[in-house]
């Protein structure tokens, strides 16, 4: 199984637009992050995890393959936005979306053209499918467990598919879901910055803290604001095991 980061940047991304920091006028590739949202694939298998305002062109810098489904996390839009930019993905065949019923709920109303009964031509065909907490599934070879996160007071979904675990968007989670995700080889999940306090997002400490408590053999931070500094700097930074993701990274199962 592959994991390909798309996208590793909070809901601004990175540059963040009239921002002069040295983050955002680096020349680093590296520094460089669109919004969060990744590729996990098989050889017979290709899944979704979000589909964001920057899917377009996220879309353009990887193979033009069948998208088997796409999970989504939640409905805010640095994680959505994109969905109608799945269109071309319709000439491999219709498109399932996951989702939870909050979610499912938002979709419907924030782009209700793309599940109306009867859909004018152009229209992209996505199916949507209600899924719940701890209720497995599976899409082609991936087994796909949905575990319930919360951001801030929102209920929203991480996913584990094998030994990975991939989780944006956290401020807390309860600890009866810990269950769910030990054993697990690679976390990826969110760290928006390493100070101040967000009311629902994870920082660096959080993060690194959340992963040491389930044993993560190894830990990628994703959803990252320029504020957390530059990448090179940030991975001198972090304790062995744990390594800022930067956009097109992949990662090998």
């Amino acid at each position: 199984m592959k994991l390909t980061f798309l996208g590793t940047g909070g809901s601004f991304g990175t540059p963040m637009i009239g921002c002069q920091c040295e983050v955002c006028k680096s020349m680093n590739a590296k520094d460089k992050r669109l919004r969060s949202s990744a590729i996990i694939e098989t050889d017979t298998t290709c899944l979704l995890i979000d589909c964001g305002p920057d899917f377009r062109q996220q879309a353009l810098g990887v193979p033009f393959r069948r998208i088997d489904g796409v999970l989504i996390t939640h409905s805010h839009y640095d994680h959505v936005g994109g969905i109608d930019d799945l269109r071309p993905f319709c000439k491999f065949g219709d498109i399932n979306l996951y989702a939870n019923k909050v979610a499912a709920s938002h979709l419907k109303h924030s782009i209700p053209y793309c599940f109306a009964k009867d859909k004018y031509p152009g229209v992209p065909n996505i199916h949507l499918n209600e899924i719940m907490p701890h209720k497995r599934f599976k899409i082609g070879d991936i087994d796909i467990l949905p575990i319930e996160i919360m951001h801030d007071r929102l209920p929203i979904l991480g996913y584990r598919l094998g030994q990975l675990a991939y989780i944006t968007d956290m401020k807390t989670i309860d600890d009866a879901e810990l269950s769910y995700l030990k054993g697990i080889d690679v976390l990826v999940v969110n760290a928006l910055r390493f100070e101040r306090e967000h009311h629902s997002h994870n920082l660096v400490g959080d993060a690194i803290n959340f992963s040491r408590k389930i044993s993560a053999r190894r830990t990628l931070l994703i959803h990252s604001c320029h504020q957390i500094g530059r990448h090179d700097v940030v991975n001198r930074m972090l304790p062995i095991g744990f390594e800022l993701a930067y956009d097109g990274q992949v990662i090998t199962m």
